[in-house]
């Protein structure tokens, strides 16, 4: 167990001393108003895993004689990891980047207390996304691949747009992938 921990300590340490270097070396906020910017960020929100979790829980009980499939872990594990990444925002506050031109900056307690908009760490998106991929990784491991492309395609918006830090997108990474790990296991299909 020490090993993981460590692991995601080291990245997010070097997330962290990277920040100043990605954040102003990276920016490409037109990313966007691409197609395939927009759906790589749509991969970490439930608009995208809710149809995926309901079509692959149809064509599983389809195949198991009405069974109950496992299918709702992949909604489960991005709602789950997405409510504790917005609750994390409230308890940390550190605002997104754009706003302070890549500065670090923490919203006080006194100000908009239940309200995470404009505050970034972690990246909902991101953490939605792998959350996503890791059930559907244990589901299907084959189909895992796509799903971490998509996820890491996803992260990559959030830095491109200027809207995270690479610490926030790393912490949302870890975060959606220890739930998604959690809550898809003992679920694999052939």
């Amino acid at each position: 167990m020490a090993g993981p921990v460590l692991l995601a300590g080291a990245l997010m340490l070097a997330a962290i001393l990277l920040d100043p270097w990605v954040w102003s070396r990276l920016g490409s906020p037109a990313v966007d108003q691409h197609d395939w910017g927009r759906l790589l960020r749509v991969s970490g929100s439930l608009v995208f895993w809710a149809p995926l979790a309901l079509a692959i829980g149809l064509e599983q009980r389809a195949q198991e004689g009405g069974r109950r499939s496992g299918a709702w872990r992949l909604l489960a594990a991005p709602l789950i990891a997405g409510a504790l990444a917005e609750l994390l925002k409230l308890v940390i506050r550190r605002e997104r980047p754009g706003l302070h031109d890549g500065a670090y900056v923490f919203r006080g307690l006194s100000e908009r207390l239940l309200d995470s908009h404009d505050l970034g760490f972690p990246s909902s998106h991101t953490t939605v996304a792998f959350a996503g991929a890791a059930v559907l990784a244990r589901l299907y491991p084959r189909a895992g691949l796509v799903g971490y492309l998509l996820a890491f395609g996803c992260a990559a918006t959030r830095l491109l747009s200027q809207a995270h830090f690479a610490s926030d997108v790393v912490a949302g990474a870890l975060i959606g992938w220890a739930v998604g790990s959690w809550l898809g296991r003992g679920e694999a299909s052939t």
